[in-house]
């Protein structure tokens, strides 16, 4: 169902100014200040995607704006950087199906989204800016003016309404109380091309890498080795294999099957002939896959088509012992009616999801163990146990929210 852009690319696009994000710094995740942005138009003239990537270390996946039309122009979900590119974009979409008439931040926690929406605010002077109940911002919690987002425009879903009623319907998930904050989520049913907006509550991973990567596969080729000695070399089953090792990484941030070698054996194979580039860190790599890994992997993409799931580092930091609360919510989502895809800000852009998928994810999150502990979910499952221990994050994360 995914087609590719039926634009063709922004001249501007294909100069380091048309990426450029100056503001990178208040997220310096990978690609830092050089975001490349790919279209894709996944619901004919009615849904798109725009794409960047996100990273640490070369573990980089998709983020994803999400542009619905609704009546009268269109609805932008999930805010990012407005480059040039990303602009240009935007732009055709609205030459051809009107105004932005209103940007969504849908989530209280999502920080790359947070970030992203002053700058995408003051691009769209006249849009209406329409965010998540229970906002955060850490070390220090500040009005929404002194983080750059324009308050005097600015609504908060629920409180004070919601945005185009009469073509999609809001639902929200927690809220959870996470120690620093809360984690909340409200995602959207937008019924014209019959697609769930999400954030992070669910995800859909293929096996094959992303577009994004088609220009520059350096992360896949990068991870794809098993020594830093290794030149980067390019074929699709490179690129497979060091998209499965970034699933993997993203999923369990430290899953079973990697160890971190000692700084000797690191250096040993360092700064070797045909790795002396920043682009092969030198040589620098500190990782070793223990045989299996690629079993392990293969639980987290579908071969076919997307493998539809709720991400383990959601599951096991944000929703440890909130397991109803969730199931409440994939309750929510079976009574929507002509229910047919997901769309995420990350990983695969459509994913077919009906309400009989839904009711299935949740007959198959009731009977397995939830959060585990074991395996792939050690790293997790020690953070969660650090944070608890610690008194960070609560034993019951729904107490702050009950009257």
């Amino acid at each position: 169902m995914t087609v590719t852009s039926q634009f063709s690319s922004p001249k501007e696009g294909n100069d380091f100014l048309s990426r450029h994000w100056p503001w990178w710094g208040l997220l310096p995740l990978y690609p830092y200040g050089y975001k490349r942005t790919v279209f894709k138009e996944l619901v004919p003239d009615q849904l798109w995607g725009l794409e960047q990537l996100q990273g640490l270390y070369y573990v980089a996946v998709p983020v994803r704006l999400i542009v619905a039309k609704v009546p009268g122009g269109l609805m932008l979900v999930n805010p990012l950087p407005p480059t040039k590119e990303l602009t240009a974009f935007l732009r055709e979409l609205i030459e051809k199906h009107g105004p932005v008439l209103s940007i969504v931040l849908p989530t209280a926690s999502g920080l790359e989204h947070k970030i992203s929406l002053p700058a995408l605010a003051r691009f769209f002077p006249k849009a209406e800016l329409w965010i998540c109940p229970g906002q955060w911002s850490f070390p220090f919690q500040m009005p929404l003016a002194w983080l750059g987002i324009p308050s005097a425009r600015t609504k908060t879903l629920f409180e004070d309404g919601l945005p185009h009623e009469e073509t999609c319907e809001w639902i929200p998930l927690g809220p959870l109380d996470i120690g620093l904050g809360r984690f909340q989520e409200v995602s959207c049913f937008h019924k014209a091309s019959r697609a769930l907006l999400v954030t992070d509550s669910l995800v859909g991973i293929s096996a094959d890498p992303p577009a994004l990567f088609n220009e520059d596969p350096t992360p896949l080729l990068f991870h794809a080795r098993d020594r830093g000695d290794e030149p980067l070399k390019d074929s699709p089953h490179s690129r497979r294999k060091g998209w499965a090792r970034l699933v993997l990484f993203a999923s369990f941030l430290r899953p079973a099957q990697l160890d971190i070698p000692p700084l000797s054996k690191v250096l040993r194979y360092a700064f070797r002939p045909g790795v002396r580039s920043p682009r092969a860190h030198f040589g620098i790599f500190p990782f070793e896959w223990k045989d299996g890994w690629d079993t392990a992997a293969m639980q987290l993409l579908g071969e076919k088509k997307p493998l539809l799931q709720i991400a383990p580092v959601l599951e096991r930091l944000v929703f440890p012992r909130a397991r109803e609360s969730f199931l409440e919510w994939l309750d929510k989502l079976n009574r929507l009616e002509k229910l047919k895809w997901l769309v995420s800000a990350h990983h695969s852009p459509l994913v077919e999801f009906n309400n009989r998928q839904a009711r299935e994810l949740k007959r198959k999150i009731s009977n397995r163990e939830w959060a585990p502990d074991d395996g792939d979910w050690g790293f997790l499952g020690g953070l969660d146990k650090t944070l608890l221990d610690r008194g960070v994050v609560p034993k019951n994360p729904l107490k702050a929210f009950k009257d």
